[in-house]
Parts: C-alpha cells; structure tokens; sequence
C-alpha cells in the first residue's frame, strides 16, 4: 500500500508551519527503524539522525586504533579527537569519520558483532547523546535507536517502538547485505541477532526497552509503506 499523499502533505503542513516535533523510534536490530525512520523524515521535511551508525562509528575507530572493545578510557581519549558526520548520499545517508566516507565499514560483521558492546561503556554512551541532543535541539528530526524515548529524548511527541520477528529481522538483514555484498550466512544472522537482543536489552546502562508512552508497531507482517503511513498518521494527530 503507498503512503497516502494526501495524508503527507496534510502532516507536513501541519507539523512544519504549526508544530515543533521530536520523533522517537526505537527497537531491536533489523526491525526497519533507520529505513522508516529515514522516510518519515523525507516526507515531513524533517532532520534524520541514525544514532547507531554513530556507535558503529565508535566501534570502527576502536578497530582502526586496535583498540580493547572492553577499554573505555582508550575508546574516549581516541573519541575526543574524531568526527562523525552525516551527508546526504543518492540512496543512503552517509557516514564519515574524520572525512572518510565508512558508510560501508560500519556495515561489516567486525562492527556490527561488537557494536552492543562499545555502545554498552557508559561514557561513549554519554558522549554521544550529548551530540545526539545537540542536532535535536536545534531541528525538528527523526531520530531512531535503542534508547531514543527512554533516554535521548525522553520528551518526544511520538515515540514509536518497533518490533519484529528474529526470522523476519534475519531475512531483512541478508537482503540487505547481499545487496551490499557482505557474505553472511542466515543462520549465523538469526543468532547473531538474538545475540545482539540479548546484549541490547540486558546492559546497565541505557537498555533496549519500550517507554511507556511509545506506541508498539509490529513491522512483521507490514509492508514499508503501510508502516510509514502508520506513523504519518499519528504524527498528524500529535500536531492537532
């Protein structure tokens, strides 16, 4: 089912002349977050912010720098002199730290195995909302990741949790990486994902976990369209 233009424009309308929005989008890996989260914004003219491709970056620099992923105090005297920046790409948002393009290095099995755990130390996660508050406070923006309604930005207008099966998550994801051409078996990203769900919603410090004002979207059976739709729809409501 396509996004309802009318629905769009009437959500634009609303939410850039009359309203001042926070949209939160949170869930496990592979549940579509930063590819609805991306359109979403699109559609309403807002800024997106993918804040796990900046804890992907993190985890990236850890590796350039060889790094412990468990050595905070290494990881942060390495984080106080990088760059992550976004860039509008023809199909992807890009990624860049300290001016090379890692849009593709982020992406790779070595980061993504240890991502939960860079983004589990309590200072890389410090910092990086500092930044992710920053860019908010200044736009109105889509933001998705773990932690965005519970902690980010605790006081959206709309947070959304998004969830689906771990099959569903699994075949997302080698599609994806097939078109990327990261090689990696469906087995192996079934449990790499429950892995990751297990380390996301079990860290001390800031766990996957729903808000209690977030609205759940299982995205398992739903097309992208319908579940853009879905939150255009309540975005509107929010505004009026």
């Amino acid at each position: 089912m396509p996004v309802d233009a009318d629905v769009s424009r009437l959500s634009f309308g609303i939410l850039k002349e009359r309203f001042e929005m926070q949209i939160a989008i949170d869930g496990p890996a592979s549940a579509g977050k930063s590819t609805i989260a991306k359109l979403v914004a699109k559609q309403l003219g807002f800024i997106y912010c993918d804040t796990g491709a900046m804890y992907r970056a993190v985890t990236l620099l850890a590796i350039q720098r060889d790094i412990d992923f468990g050595d905070e105090a290494k990881i942060m005297t390495a984080l106080q002199n990088a760059e992550i920046t976004f860039k509008p790409g023809e199909t992807d948002q890009l990624v860049f730290l300290n001016g090379e393009d890692i849009s593709l290095a982020i992406r790779q099995p070595d980061v993504t195995n240890n991502v939960s755990q860079v983004s589990a130390h309590p200072r890389v996660r410090e910092a990086m909302v500092a930044k992710q508050r920053a860019i908010a406070s200044q736009n109105n923006i889509v933001m998705d990741g773990r932690d965005i309604g519970t902690t980010v930005l605790p006081n959206a207008e709309l947070k959304i949790f998004m969830v689906a099966s771990v099959e569903e998550r699994a075949r997302r994801r080698f599609a994806e990486n097939q078109r990327k051409g990261i090689e990696t078996p469906l087995a192996t990203l079934v449990q790499e994902i429950e892995a990751r769900d297990q380390k996301d919603t079990t860290r001390e410090v800031s766990p996957l976990r729903q808000a209690d004002d977030a609205i759940r979207i299982d995205t398992t059976a739903l097309s992208i369209d319908q579940v853009v739709a879905k939150i255009l729809d309540l975005a509107a409501d929010r505004a009026n």
